[in-house]
């Protein structure tokens, strides 16, 4: 298991939520975090509840000028980057009529090429010391697609697509790339995601606590691994829907679109 001691790991997204337990996870385990998100002010928040070492930087992964600008910055006081943990990202649910052309352009750009801008912000870089570590935050939604979600789903879809062929593209610079599915969880994210809270009180009965998650994300950064998906029985669940896709689809319909 890789010790995080004195790691410099880039959590983007990290102002709430998942990306704020993990980097306090991080933390508890002596990595040197640098807690990147838009909102500067929920940062301080978060940073102000890390037991080591931190920094904070306001980034919008949307910005191709931004990108460039904090991880040159980074670098130029850390010298390298351990580890990147791609997390920024948010949700809409709406019916693909409904949501206008604009509304899936702006969730590809910040889920999908957010995180295409950092990692080759950081790439050269891993490349030239041999090592590093990428994690992609995805979803389950990246492998099973349900109703009101397809500018999401589309995005899931594309960061797991991206993940699995730069795995082979970096495997012999001494790279993991790693990827994180995990099913509905209880943070903020669904504030944005479904206002009316109609999918939440139908999920409620399965939304994994933000901690579980957390852990697991860590875990695999420690052990680096390739991918997990969360929680394991829908992971197993997966499993099912990719070896049977058009009866999986007849069987599951009414379980699970709840939006």
């Amino acid at each position: 298991m890789e010790m995080l001691r004195d790691k410099v790991v880039v959590v983007t997204g990290a102002s709430s939520g998942i990306g704020a337990l993990t980097s306090r996870m991080l933390s508890e385990q002596g990595a040197i975090v640098i807690l990147t998100a838009r909102s500067v002010d929920k940062l301080e928040q978060v940073g102000a509840m890390l037991p080591g070492q931190h920094e904070i930087i306001p980034l919008d992964v949307g910005s191709d000028d931004e990108v460039a600008r904090v991880f040159d910055r980074i670098y130029e006081s850390y010298g390298r980057i351990d580890v990147l943990l791609n997390n920024a990202g948010y949700g809409k649910f709406e019916y693909c009529d409904e949501m206008p052309v604009q509304g899936f352009a702006d969730m590809m750009n910040v889920n999908y090429m957010g995180i295409v801008r950092c990692t080759k912000a950081v790439l050269p870089f891993m490349k030239r010391a041999g090592t590093g570590q990428i994690v992609n935050i995805a979803s389950i939604a990246g492998k099973l697609g349900t109703s009101k979600s397809t500018a999401y789903t589309a995005t899931k879809h594309a960061v797991l697509g991206f993940s699995n062929a730069l795995r082979q593209e970096v495997k012999e610079f001494g790279i993991t790339v790693s990827t994180v599915n995990p099913g509905p969880i209880d943070t903020p994210f669904f504030e944005l995601a479904d206002p009316g809270g109609g999918y939440v009180k139908n999920v409620k009965w399965f939304m994994m606590k933000p901690q579980k998650v957390a852990s697991a994300i860590v875990s695999v950064i420690q052990k680096r691994r390739a991918e997990v998906d969360l929680p394991w029985a829908a992971g197993m669940g997966i499993k099912l829907y990719q070896l049977f896709p058009r009866l999986a689809d007849r069987l599951s319909y009414k379980l699970l679109n709840k939006k």
